[in-house]
């Protein structure tokens, strides 16, 4: 394990986990707050500095992600991702954490709740979905012109990223691939209503996410909390972190009890 001295404390290693050489990183001191990165997300591509502040933030490199290199024979799954970052916090000896997770990391933090309901304190995702698609998506910011590949211009900051830090920089158009055929199925409306935790969903107004499929989801959840971002995208958590994460941090950190809700029938009901 590596450590370097800055503003805040940082640590990172490679973890045995069910078959990989699993890089993570820890910065800040606090209550543990694990990050799951997007797609082609991996550890120290984005930082997190008001976070840091009052969390050890835990950032997985995801199968095939950052530095972390795929199992070719394995395929990859949102629920894959789920028991691999469930078995780095046995492994980090780490017993309950808040959870963050932006788009397949959303998933996967929503998958652990579902599942692993006794290592979950709160869960807050960035344009995530809980249904398969299409329905799930936003026609409009979704469509192409002419199909995808691994070199075309809108995955291109992933891909340049990813070639600077993986372990087989040529490996990408292979990891593409893969990722692009994850089957995701989603949830029962049974699971959704078996999370206990609280639970904060979070999108742009212009998100790949309908937001018509937040608002059903978030009536599922029984501690469930709705927060759209305006004139933002599904990119808003990296590009335009200062929007989203004092809404993260306020939910992480207030208090279990606080004041009613006003309804037409209490009214206003001062701090």
């Amino acid at each position: 394990m590596n450590s370097h001295n800055s503003k805040t404390k940082k640590v990172s290693g490679y973890a045995p986990i069910n078959g990989l050489k699993m890089y993570y990183e820890i910065e800040g001191t606090g209550d543990p707050l694990v990050f799951i990165p997007p797609a082609f997300g991996f550890a120290g591509r984005e930082s997190f500095p008001e976070l840091v502040q009052n969390h050890s933030v835990i950032t997985v490199d995801l199968q095939g992600n950052g530095r972390t290199a795929d199992i070719p024979e394995r395929p990859i799954s949102i629920g894959q991702y789920a028991e691999d970052v469930v078995g780095l916090l046995e492994y980090l000896k780490i017993s309950k954490a808040d959870f963050l997770g932006e788009s397949y990391g959303g998933d996967t933090a929503a998958v652990i709740a579902v599942r692993y309901a006794e290592l979950v304190r709160r869960v807050a995702t960035y344009s995530a979905t809980f249904a398969p698609p299409p329905n799930t998506l936003n026609p409009e910011t979704t469509h192409y012109d002419q199909p995808p590949t691994a070199e075309t211009r809108d995955v291109q900051f992933q891909r340049e990223s990813y070639k600077k830090v993986a372990p087989y920089p040529n490996y990408w158009p292979t990891i593409y691939v893969k990722v692009g055929s994850i089957q995701w199925k989603g949830f029962s409306k049974e699971e959704l209503a078996s999370i206990k935790a609280p639970f904060l969903i979070i999108q742009g107004d212009h998100d790949f996410v309908r937001l018509e499929h937040s608002v059903e989801t978030v009536k599922l959840i029984q501690h469930a909390e709705l927060a759209v971002i305006p004139n933002a995208s599904h990119f808003a958590l990296s590009s335009e972190q200062e929007r989203v994460i004092p809404i993260v941090k306020y939910f992480l950190e207030k208090p279990e009890k606080q004041i009613p809700l006003a309804t037409a029938n209490v009214g206003l009901s001062p701090r």
